[in-house]
């Protein structure tokens, strides 16, 4: 076993540490308090050439791996940028990857370019209000009509819907009633959400307020069949080409807001003084920073080892969804012991472990929750019969 990151890969994530400090805990204070979306961060990454880390060369992109994407991402997380910084972007480089693999050459020459050089924001388009995990029972319908597609339904939860022009969408073409299999009969669509027929509602949220999420409504939408990614009810399929690296990537930026709030707990351990000594001193305080140390870095070797996997064409289900867990409930901890040692100034905005731990607490219920990830570890793991 081969633990070490390359040259190649420990100059990337030192250039992306360097870049992404350039934009201070301030900053991302100020954006989170106004609901801004982080322009100048954006803009900065995209000239740097960072959003198309994993979009082919030939295509204008850095051709690298999941793994380089994911030390991009924790370490922006572990700027201080949180999900604030990341899901403006992350969606670029995981949301794509079914259009790189299963769109058509003309979709792709359309799409990639722009994505990479920043001036194209794509969303992504699954979660609906009445299906949640269950993908299987969402209700929006791609009508065939001639040699378009009539779309109608609507999506929740959607991460940047308002500064993108374009949305990865899955919907039913084939009603489930009259598919053998649940899974079967759902297509993905590539399309314009600069449109009448699509209403974006911002959703007032707990945390990451930099970057919006949406409802959306679709109401008789018209898209050609040129739209439609691959092969019609094969989308769900597709899908699962983009939710391992989603899984693996969201397991990275929880890594990096624990680092980022373990590197400030143990500042301030270290700067306050109580009783004549700094309170690092107190082993009530020492021990659960050490511990926080030890979980994220555990926590660590799953990630890695799912974008490895990942990258190197291994099945990384078990891996992907166990890195998840470990890396959210490990950044979690982290974000919450940081406030615990801050005392009564952690619940305060001035020393910013507040916000990291309401951005840590995200990853805890997405991409998944912790408990469908424990339901697939069950039943694909363990063998054990389905629950739900």
């Amino acid at each position: 076993m081969h633990f070490e990151l390359t040259d190649d890969q420990r100059r990337l994530r030192e250039a992306a540490r360097e870049r992404a400090a350039t934009f201070t805990d301030d900053y991302w204070a100020d954006c989170d308090e106004r609901g801004a979306f982080p322009w100048e961060f954006y803009r900065a990454f995209a000239d740097d050439g960072w959003l198309g880390i994993a979009i082919p060369e030939s295509y204008g992109g850095g051709g690298l791996g999941l793994l380089e994407a994911s030390l991009l991402l924790e370490e922006i997380a572990a700027s201080g940028a949180g999900m604030n910084g990341c899901s403006t972007m992350h969606l670029t480089i995981f949301g794509l990857n079914t259009i790189v693999k299963h769109g058509s050459a003309e979709l792709r020459e359309e799409i990639l370019p722009r994505a990479a050089d920043g001036s194209l924001h794509v969303c992504f388009g699954v979660t609906e209000p009445d299906a949640g995990t269950d993908t299987t029972r969402i209700s929006t319908f791609a009508r065939r009509d001639g040699d378009d597609y009539v779309i109608s339904g609507r999506k929740v939860w959607i991460t940047k819907a308002g500064q993108s022009q374009k949305m990865v969408l899955i919907a039913r073409t084939t009603p489930r009633a009259e598919v053998t299999k649940p899974t079967e009969g759902m297509s993905l669509f590539l399309i314009d959400i600069d449109s009448p027929a699509v209403e974006l509602r911002p959703i007032p949220k707990l945390g990451r307020n930099a970057v919006s999420s949406y409802e959306v409504f679709i109401d008789e939408l018209r898209v050609p069949a040129s739209a439609r990614v691959g092969e019609e009810g094969k989308g769900f399929t597709y899908l699962l080409d983009g939710l391992n690296p989603e899984r693996i990537l969201l397991a990275h930026e929880a890594l990096g807001i624990g680092r980022a709030a373990l590197r400030r707990a143990v500042r301030y351990a270290n700067e306050r003084v109580v009783f004549d000594r700094p309170i690092g001193t107190n082993q009530g305080v020492a021990f659960p920073l050490a511990e926080a140390a030890t979980r994220l870095d555990a926590a660590e070797l799953m990630a890695r080892n799912a974008a490895w996997r990942y990258d190197s064409g291994l099945s990384c289900g078990r891996e992907a969804n166990m890195a998840k867990f470990l890396c959210a409930d490990a950044g979690f901890a982290a974000a919450d012991q940081a406030i615990q040692t801050h005392g009564g100034m952690g619940y305060a905005k001035e020393y910013h472990v507040e916000r990291y731990f309401r951005e840590s607490r995200i990853l805890r219920l997405a991409p998944v929750s912790q408990e469908m990830v424990l339901n697939y570890v069950s039943q694909h793991v363990l063998g054990l019969p389905k629950s739900y």
